[in-house]
């Protein structure tokens, strides 16, 4: 791979679009050469976003206007809608296959066309990039995202509920019909489009569940859970919304299985992220803190007793727009494009 790469961002106009260009500043081997905003085509990207008026960057253009092959870019982070997503990245592969794609949007993560249609209402538009994708949670799926031509970023929540789990449920370590997940996210995630629901004086000094029982992340976790199990696996999960901008809490109750206890557990974790550069295990009996990783992309995890013996709660904290979604996805690319994986993303979480 080249000592530098250019890049593009579909979608720039959006949170993950600006925290993708917010990381990318700062990356010290790619440049910033293609950002996309169809309602915003014309504008400066500082019109959007006033803090990126210090830096020289192009013009915001729309995707209907571009020839790819003209482009001059390696790879492109599509921050765009589910549904629509598909058929950009369908379109963009046709017509410059050799362009690396990471897709921020959930049109990719299913890699079961009965699955989607069935949680997304529709039949997939682009089936076989769809059997192509690579599932982009790196901590799991890293030799294989080195080699791939289009990667699915997972989505917040679940990276949140995975990275805790997933090594447990391969050890066997816990009752799998016994998991659950109960998750809060900030406003963040949920776009930055105007939407009534979302309004400062409908939102602030309130807390409230949403998506019971039926929140499209669901798929994800039952699919990657099913498949580190080799059985079916249905968890527990609501999400909450919270009136703050970023963060990502989620507090899972478990049961250890054959006798294990919480502390089996937690060595178990701090065992399988040892050496992983973006999931840091608390001392024992501790809980994480959202504000503890903010701006980072970081995970903190923490084990602790519950007071039913055999029973362990875990928390996990992540910045849903850093390891969430853009800091995940330029950890995608470095594996990509044959970059250190860290590259770009050191930062230490802001605090206060």
């Amino acid at each position: 791979m080249a000592d530098r790469a250019t890049i593009g961002i579909l979608g720039a106009s959006g949170y993950t679009g600006s925290e993708l260009l917010r990381l990318l500043l700062r990356h010290p081997r790619v440049d910033v050469g293609l950002l996309t905003a169809d309602r915003r085509a014309g504008q400066a990207m500082r019109d959007v976003f006033p803090q990126f008026s210090p830096y020289a960057l192009p013009r915001l253009v729309s995707i209907d206007d571009l020839d790819w092959p003209s482009t001059g870019v390696d790879l492109v982070f599509c921050a765009l809608p589910h549904g629509t997503t598909q058929i950009v990245i369908e379109n963009l592969l046709t017509k410059a296959p050799a362009i690396k794609v990471v897709d921020l949007s959930a049109d990719f993560r299913l890699f079961d066309s009965d699955a989607y249609a069935r949680w997304y209402g529709h039949a997939h538009r682009a089936e076989a990039l769809q059997r192509e994708a690579v599932y982009g949670l790196v901590e799991v799926y890293r030799e294989a995202i080195k080699g791939a031509r289009l990667v699915a970023n997972p989505g917040c929540y679940t990276t949140c509920g995975q990275l805790p789990l997933l090594p447990l449920i391969r050890a066997k370590a816990i009752d799998l019909d016994e998991i659950v997940i109960d998750a809060k996210s900030g406003m963040t995630g949920a776009g930055r489009a105007a939407k009534e629901a979302m309004l400062f004086s409908e939102v602030s000094e309130g807390f409230h569940a949403y998506g019971v029982g039926h929140h499209r992340h669901m798929a994800e976790l039952d699919q990657e859970f099913s498949k580190a199990a080799g059985r079916e696996v249905v968890p527990t999960f609501t999400p909450h919304l919270v009136p703050m901008n970023r963060g990502i809490l989620s507090t899972i109750y478990v049961r250890g299985t054959e006798g294990r206890g919480p502390e089996e557990l937690y060595a178990i974790l701090v065992d399988a992220y040892a050496d992983e550069p973006f999931v840091h295990v608390l001392p024992f009996g501790e809980m994480p803190q959202t504000r503890h990783v903010r701006g980072s992309n970081m995970t903190f995890i923490g084990v602790a007793k519950d007071r039913v013996p055999g029973r362990a709660i875990i928390g996990a904290a992540l910045d849903n727009l850093v390891k969430g979604a853009s800091g995940q996805a330029v950890q995608n690319m470095n594996l990509m494009l044959g970059f250190p994986e860290a590259m770009g993303l050191e930062q230490v979480a802001l605090f206060p």
